[in-house]
């Protein structure tokens, strides 16, 4: 039995990766900030609880003790839980505080927590979701629509996780830690819909990819569903 947990899992990608886990067979765990929201989720999915604010310590303490007493250990962290912020200019500081209290600085915090409870297993894994906005191989390629966007505050919060990843790959030799772009999908994040943009279950995809790898896959990689991405 695989026990995982999915943060910000009570909608959008979060939901559909918790789902398409759960249907593979494995104990899933969604980490959301509205307790009853997560609820509600929790119980249309099948999935278990824990209320989880990735920016509150006291949250994501409290969440790594139960799920302690509730399993002794964790086989798989999807560190989902983010926000988007489309804000230029002089605005722009202001707005990048609030973003990387959620996508980086959240993202350290709930990696460390739960950490102790990774190592008890024989196979972890952490996948971060991030962003080919977020990659200079990328957005410096004007062959690639992302070098036509202008979102320095989501961009620079993903370069941020993008370089987390390769550190605690480098850094934790015994997790396997990898990055995933899941595409421009339908979701409350950035709340555009239409042509071009894939739903979620598409953008669900990599990241159940790559939460379901085995104790040989790879780490310390940047992917989406089709092809490694440059840094």
């Amino acid at each position: 039995m695989t026990i995982m947990l999915v943060t910000g899992g009570n909608k959008g990608l979060g939901r559909e990766t918790a789902r398409r886990l759960i249907k593979l067979g494995h104990t899933v765990y969604i980490g959301s900030r509205d307790a009853e929201r997560g609820r509600v989720t929790a119980a249309e999915l099948g999935a278990g609880l824990l209320v989880l604010d990735v920016t509150e310590d006291a949250s994501v303490t409290a969440a790594a003790e139960e799920l302690r007493r509730r399993e002794g250990r964790l086989d798989v962290l999807v560190n989902n839980a983010g926000v988007f912020e489309g804000v230029i200019g002089a605005a722009a500081a202001t707005h990048l505080r609030a973003v990387l209290d959620v996508n980086v600085v959240g993202l350290m915090a709930v990696t460390y927590a739960f950490l102790p409870l990774l190592q008890e297993s024989h196979a972890p894994v952490i996948v971060n979701v991030s962003s080919s906005l977020g990659s200079f191989g990328v957005v410096t390629d004007s062959g690639r629509p992302e070098s036509h966007h202008v979102t320095p505050v989501y961009s620079a919060s993903k370069a941020a996780v993008n370089m987390l990843t390769a550190q605690y790959a480098k850094g934790l030799p015994q997790l396997r830690v990898n990055a995933v772009e899941p595409g421009f999908s339908a979701t409350d994040l950035h709340g555009m819909t239409g042509q071009g943009i894939q739903s979620p279950e598409e953008g669900a995809e990599a990241i159940v990819r790559y939460a379901t790898i085995g104790p040989d896959g790879p780490t310390g990689t940047f992917a989406d569903r089709g092809a490694p991405l440059p840094w």
